[in-house]
């Protein structure tokens, strides 16, 4: 596959920061009581994730080894106030429902992370995928959560009236506590729809998956082997 292509994918799909690598959860939970939230939120960040992706890759060579993570720090902030200085002007209503979550972005882990194990170490093309692929997966995983959460908590998505007027909202997936179940279903959604087709499919997999060996290891069912998912259910069937 192409490598830009393949980051498309990672980013969106199969490294997704929102439902894989459980990622920039403090935004996830705090701002997608609402579809338009969710986007607005996303779109920021892939915003900043590309363009800071890419001017850490153009400096990577130039950058001292012992001080990248607070040359890091300082260029996403660079950015971070840029665009929160645009939202400002620009998007008012946007800006005020974000609130102190844009400038926290300065220190969101994907940023940082992103520039860290991959802007660092490839060419500005390749990472600028790298941050529009991210970028778009975190997009697209606030904005399930936020559609969900207002759909079912407020009766809209996009502020548009979906259900009827008799409709009951469920209150409490507008309250904190509703985005900790929205996105636990979500996952779980996931998780069986991946699982069905790796099993389909005979995928092998690793068990337990301990980089450091079975020592120490509680779980006598792999005992460091290799399973297809047909095994491990066999496995544990017989067990």
């Amino acid at each position: 596959m192409n490598k830009t292509l393949e980051r498309l994918k990672c980013g969106m799909i199969t490294e997704n920061p929102t439902f894989v690598q459980m990622l920039g959860m403090c935004p996830t939970m705090a701002v997608t009581t609402s579809a338009v939230n969710g986007l607005g939120m996303g779109l920021t960040t892939t915003v900043i994730l590309i363009l800071s992706n890419m001017m850490i890759s153009a400096l990577r060579n130039a950058i001292p080894d012992k001080v990248r993570i607070p040359a890091y720090i300082v260029i996403v902030a660079s950015f971070v106030t840029i665009v929160q200085f645009l939202l400002e002007g620009f998007v008012p209503s946007l800006y005020d429902s974000l609130g102190i979550y844009i400038p926290l972005i300065v220190v969101n882990c994907i940023i940082l992370g992103r520039a860290e194990s991959y802007a660092s170490k490839n060419n500005i093309w390749l990472s600028m995928f790298d941050g529009i692929g991210m970028g778009l997966g975190f997009t697209v995983g606030l904005t399930l959560i936020g559609i969900f959460r207002e759909l079912f908590g407020n009766g809209t998505v996009f502020g548009i009236r979906i259900m009827p007027g008799s409709y009951e909202p469920v209150t409490i997936l507008i309250l904190a506590p509703g985005a900790f179940f929205v996105l636990a279903c979500l996952i779980a959604v996931q998780n069986k729809v991946r699982s069905s087709k790796a099993k389909k499919a005979g995928v092998s997999v690793t068990v337990c998956g301990k980089e450091s060996g079975c020592e120490g290891c509680t779980n006598t069912l792999c005992e460091g082997k290799t399973f297809t998912m047909e095994n491990v259910e066999r496995e544990k069937e017989e067990s």
